[in-house]
């Protein structure tokens, strides 16, 4: 296989797995099948689990590494960045279809790192400019009170996440060690989720037996495959495309997405959606393009 066969067959790969973790949770969690909760549990420890064992195997090819150089890569910040995304994720899909649950997670990732960039300085031109603000058009017209809108609470919920994994994607710039830096992230959101779940559990709200096997199945699939494996792939990606090509691939998710809730999930694909989607994703889109300029 060429490498530039090899490059387009882990993107490709890469992005089915962003996917399908909006599929997996929305089956899981429309059918009944496992409450939020538990699918976050069983998500974050699964994708824990799966990213440990790929660092030991990584430690057999280089003797230098240690657990205290992968503990070090990661850090507090963005393990509730991480974790805050995960929860948000999971109880946004209990009332939002996978589509448009996906593009309001991708829209508001992308948004928040733009923000994030024009905050440290960066200049925005008129493209960029015009860019933000059909996104933003674009996410009212999403959320307008019509049949086909959105529910706010998973609206909102969705929106944190994104907002979340922006910020964790931002953190992740300052790592030489990405698949070291997230194994040290995902541990670390463990002990924040348990004191949640505690939280949850003192109000009768949590029960650690919830979830059927096919429910607890979907989450495992979704951390240990999808995301663990899923963002090692797509760590292994990112140096050999460029921040643009990477921000202008990740638009195709929702899209991806939303053909997965059609088949899997029985979900409409309605013009409100079309339309909306269109909007966010050529407004994001209009700024990766006008930020392209400038360099």
């Amino acid at each position: 296989m060429t490498s530039s066969l090899r490059l387009c067959v882990l993107i490709a790969v890469s992005l089915l797995a962003f996917a399908a973790n909006s599929v997996l949770c929305r089956v899981a969690l429309d059918g009944g099948l496992i409450d939020p909760a538990n699918f976050t549990l069983w998500r974050l420890a699964s994708g824990a689990a799966t990213l440990i064992l790929l660092c030991l195997l990584k430690s057999l090819k280089q003797q230098d590494t240690s657990l205290k150089t992968v503990w070090s890569e990661g850090s507090w910040l963005s393990a509730i960045s991480l974790f805050i995304y995960a929860i948000g994720f999971s109880y946004a899909y209990v009332t939002l279809e996978t589509g448009i649950g996906a593009l309001i997670l991708f829209g508001a990732v992308q948004l928040t790192l733009i923000l994030m960039a024009v905050s440290t300085g960066q200049k925005l031109r008129a493209l960029e400019w015009l860019g933000l603000t059909l996104a933003f058009a674009s996410f009212v017209y999403l959320v307008f009170p019509t049949l086909s809108s959105p529910s706010l609470i998973g609206f909102i919920l969705m929106t944190f996440a994104g907002i979340a994994w922006g910020l964790y994607t931002w953190r992740g710039k300052i790592s030489s060690k990405p698949l070291f830096a997230t194994t040290s992230n995902f541990i670390r959101t463990l002990p924040i989720l348990l004191v949640t779940l505690i939280i949850i559990g003192l109000n009768g709200e949590y029960q650690i037996s919830g979830g059927t096997f096919d429910g607890i199945l979907f989450a495992v699939v979704s951390g240990a495959l999808m995301s663990g494996i899923g963002y090692a792939l797509w760590y292994a990606v990112l140096p050999s495309i460029s921040a643009s090509m990477a921000a202008v691939l990740q638009l195709l998710v929702p899209i991806i997405a939303t053909i997965g809730g059609v088949i899997f999930a029985s979900e409409a694909i309605t013009l409100h959606l079309i339309i909306a989607t269109c909007g966010v994703l050529g407004g994001v889109l209009l700024v990766i393009l006008g930020k392209k300029k400038v360099h």
